[in-house]
């Protein structure tokens, strides 16, 4: 099987763009850069109460425009593709996202990815943004991003959400080729719109080997009913995991920060591994995670409720062979791109100081178990 990595880029300041000459050199299949206002870490133990962190960083929303990075790194950068990770189409426009995208294709000379998802509460509650109907809405933006990209002339477009009156978006492709449109998808309607649509695929939360390769089967048939090649998709596989030797694993699972992480999965995921929500039965995962309306004293008690083997019973862990062997799953389920993300370097200073290494030696394994 033919298995490539994918990069993370963080666009919290301060920005590291001193990577930027390995994510470029021809090790990774894509550089994938986070669009958000705020992070998924709760602003009530973002202290140095519960983490070195917060000394090293006052806050942990210090999120830059990652469309604005990505002309930066189209700049500094000859080779890699760059991806959103992903753009959500509530707070943008898509009439405005179909030609930054252009821009940002023609800035790279063809390497922009347009990555898409329906959005997340964090990102657009606060701000007041209308979040009715986001699967709706990201349906109805892909079909107006690709109507005025592939139409001649002025159009018209009459929708739910979105309203065209002999609109035009001149700007040809570079290259003659439209960017891709990869996209965050994990239900039946947006599974079929990326089998019908898109390019890539961005899961969500994916409970085993078998369900991954349940949701790749649905986008190859919407496809195929489509008439496009399914092959022509790229299947990503991504999910956090925790990097560490089996003889400090406690010590790092005890970190607020990463016990914190329970707080962006969903209670019918984590039930379907044995354990209830600390958060209750109907918590949605990331779908409902605000970070900062949870007070101080809700963390606290979900801190005490979280243990170390529940989190251990979802998300991957151990030593780099180890968690490569997990991400190996996936690629046998049809994974194409993978990108191991390691949440250990959460558990503080001396983990976040070693977490690139380790992340590495999990890519290096990985890639060997799949040659």
């Amino acid at each position: 099987m033919t298995v490539q990595l994918g990069a993370f880029l963080r666009t919290t300041l301060p920005l590291g763009l001193d990577n930027l000459a390995d994510y470029d050199s021809g090790r990774y299949h894509s550089l994938w850069l986070p669009d958000h206002f705020v992070s998924f870490w709760p602003d009530s133990i973002w202290t140095p109460e519960f983490t070195d962190l917060a000394v090293a960083s006052p806050s942990p929303h210090r999120h830059l425009d990652a469309l604005a990075v990505a002309g930066t790194v189209a700049a500094l950068t000859k080779n890699t593709p760059i991806s959103t990770l992903v753009v959500d189409t509530v707070r943008r426009h898509p009439v405005m996202l179909a030609q930054t995208a252009l821009t940002l294709s023609h800035l790279s000379k063809g390497r922009f990815i347009l990555g898409l998802g329906s959005g997340e509460v964090e990102n657009v509650a606060p701000y007041g943004f209308d979040f009715r109907k986001p699967v709706g809405r990201m349906i109805e933006a892909v079909k107006v991003i690709k109507l005025l990209w592939e139409s001649e002339g002025p159009v018209d477009f009459h929708g739910e959400f979105f309203q065209l009156e002999h609109a035009r978006l001149d700007t040809e492709p570079y290259g003659g080729k439209f960017p891709p449109i990869y996209m965050a998808a994990g239900g039946p309607r947006t599974l079929k719109l990326l089998g019908q649509l898109g390019d890539g695929w961005f899961p969500g939360a994916i409970r085993s080997p078998e369900h991954y390769a349940e949701q790749l089967g649905i986008i190859h048939q919407a496809a195929k009913e489509a008439g496009r090649d399914p092959q022509a998709i790229t299947p990503i596989f991504m999910c956090p995991a925790f990097i560490g030797d089996e003889a400090e694993l406690d010590e790092l699972l005890a970190a607020p920060l990463v016990k914190s992480y329970v707080l962006q999965i969903d209670a019918e995921n984590l039930r379907s591994v044995g354990y209830e929500h600390p958060m209750g039965p109907g918590w949605k995962g990331i779908h409902d995670l605000d970070p900062a309306k949870l007070t101080r004293d809700v963390v606290i008690d979900m801190l005490a409720k979280t243990t170390p083997e529940m989190l251990k019973a979802w998300v991957p862990h151990g030593p780099p062979e180890k968690v490569a062997a997990y991400y190996k799953q996936y690629a046998d389920a049809g994974a194409r791109v993978i990108k191991i993300l390691d949440y250990g370097g959460m558990a503080g200073m001396k983990y976040a100081a070693r977490s690139a290494q380790r992340t590495r030696e999990a890519e290096d394994a990985l890639l060997k178990m799949c040659a």
